[in-house]
């Protein structure tokens, strides 16, 4: 028996019998509320700096500056500060969209490890959290490379929007595209079975706990990817977006209206692109 299957046995109905909700453990409610206070805080953290940014962006009397102190300044290379806040942002931002959709798969395996030690949360828990943060902290550094190329090849926009209607419609039809892909389609599915998860790629301890947590990251990013590149269509600082795509990611994880929802997004995605690439827009 694997250790997945050792930590896990006792939660899981004999074959044929119908699970009950019961049978999936969980954390004491001493425990839940401790998760989804930290998960609640942070986001909102994470959310005000986003507000505070976009509010300094959007003023025309701080504009120029803060513009110029993000390598937004048309002709202007960028410096080491300006990959410096770049990132900072786009982490920011990963985490004010990402870390609520990871709260089911926290508490399940909270709720794990306390049947398995008879106590509260454990160092493993915040442990999964970290190798999960990891995983689009990469991301972030990815998009600000992404970002920065745009800048240099005089794509990007005074909005962080690309400037080329063609580039925008390819992004869109390459994101929509890859919504339809069985690869989208079995990350998702991993994405709305945190249990099933767990079971296959459980490992003891702290460090286990953070490679877990990182391998649950690189799952959730391959079902996510395609939609944040649509932030360099929109403007990368439109926060109307970002909430409007925090609540896609949101609703694709609830089962098989998930499924659906993903499908339509690729299908609008492509059909927007195609009107870009087109000329029509």
């Amino acid at each position: 028996m694997t250790p997945a299957e050792r930590t896990t046995a006792s939660t899981l109905p004999s074959r044929g019998e119908a699970r009950s909700p019961s049978a999936v453990p969980a954390p004491s409610r001493r425990d839940r509320a401790l998760i989804a206070s930290c998960i609640v805080l942070i986001t909102a953290l994470a959310w005000a700096y986003l507000v505070h940014l976009n509010r300094h962006m959007t003023s025309p009397i701080e504009r120029g500056s803060m513009m110029a102190s993000m390598g937004m300044v048309m002709n202007q290379p960028w410096g080491a500060g300006d990959l410096l806040l770049t990132f900072a942002m786009w982490a920011v931002m990963m985490i004010g969209m990402m870390a609520v959709p990871a709260l089911p798969v926290l508490l399940l395996f909270a709720g794990v490890h306390a049947k398995r030690a008879d106590r509260g949360v454990v160092p493993a828990v915040p442990s999964f959290g970290l190798g999960y943060l990891m995983v689009w902290l990469a991301f972030s550094a990815c998009a600000t490379a992404a970002q920065w190329a745009l800048h240099d090849a005089a794509l990007l926009s005074s909005t962080m929007a690309t400037s080329s209607t063609s580039v925008s419609g390819v992004i869109l039809i390459t994101a929509g595209a890859y919504q339809l892909t069985p690869l989208k389609a079995g990350c998702l599915a991993r994405c709305q079975s945190p249990l099933g998860f767990l079971m296959s790629n459980w490992r003891d301890g702290s460090r286990g706990a953070f490679l877990m947590g990182f391998r649950h990251g690189i799952v959730c990013l391959g079902c996510c990817w395609a939609l944040m590149a649509v932030l360099f269509v929109v403007g990368v600082m439109n926060l109307a977006w970002v909430g409007v795509l925090t609540l896609f990611i949101l609703a694709e994880k609830i089962g098989l209206i998930g499924a659906r929802v993903s499908r339509a997004g690729g299908a609008i995605l492509i059909a927007l692109g195609a009107v870009l690439v087109s000329g029509y827009a």
